[in-house]
């Protein structure tokens, strides 16, 4: 068998070990960075049927993100408008507008605009708006300068990683009440009032879970 086989194949099975253990590795490595949310969906900024301006609305203008978002303060949900909310300005504000076209139509028709989402949590994912902004947490800590974009993107990665270090730390993500939905605001530990903040989230008892239950339901 030694005339037919050289000896260098007596290695063969261990070569073959060692590439399987590395392409493993490599694929492992590439799924795990490249299918995260950082990867995948920090970015996404579709175009929208309508172009409409947070920069103008809720920066300049300074309409308050529950004026349009609705039940963000009441529930789970933070809803879109409807074509009546954006029309109680519109039906005076550049009424005529053709950018407006679509929402003029879905006011007159009923037909929801169709917007197109783009922070959705997973199915699998239980997410109370109400719970968080209620207990100091700004929209700006999940959402970005809302206020600054004119048109919407997604600014964080939403993953279980994002998540837990707020759940772990809460304290450093806390504002006052008046300040939750005053984008331009910066937490109280960012103002250097952690100490502040830990009384804050004791007294209103805000400790997160931390265990799967918590947000796999």
């Amino acid at each position: 068998m030694s005339k037919i086989f050289p000896r260098s194949a007596n290695t063969l099975p261990l070569q073959i070990v060692v590439f399987l253990i590395v392409l493993g590795t490599v694929m492992v490595a590439a799924v795990t960075y490249y299918s995260t949310p950082k990867y995948l969906d920090v970015g996404y900024q579709p175009i929208q049927p309508v172009p409409f301006s947070h920069a103008l609305h809720a920066g300049q203008i300074g309409l308050d993100c529950r004026y349009c978002h609705l039940g963000v303060d009441q529930g789970p949900a933070s809803t879109i408008p409807t074509a009546q909310t954006c029309m109680n300005c519109h039906s005076l504000v550049k009424a005529q507008s053709p950018l407006l076209a679509v929402v003029r139509q879905s006011y007159q028709t009923g037909a929801p605009v169709p917007w197109v989402k783009i922070h959705v949590a997973p199915e699998y994912v239980y997410f109370n708006h109400s719970v968080h902004v209620n207990r100091g947490v700004s929209c700006v800590e999940c959402h970005g300068r809302i206020d600054e974009m004119d048109t919407v993107y997604r600014e964080l990665a939403h993953s279980m990683a994002f998540c837990l270090d707020c759940h772990r730390q809460p304290e450093r993500f806390l504002r006052e009440p008046k300040d939750v939905y005053n984008l331009a605001s910066s937490s109280l530990a960012g103002q250097g009032r952690l100490a502040e903040a830990k009384k804050i989230a004791q007294d209103w008892k805000v400790k997160p879970p931390q265990s799967c239950s918590g947000c796999h339901r």
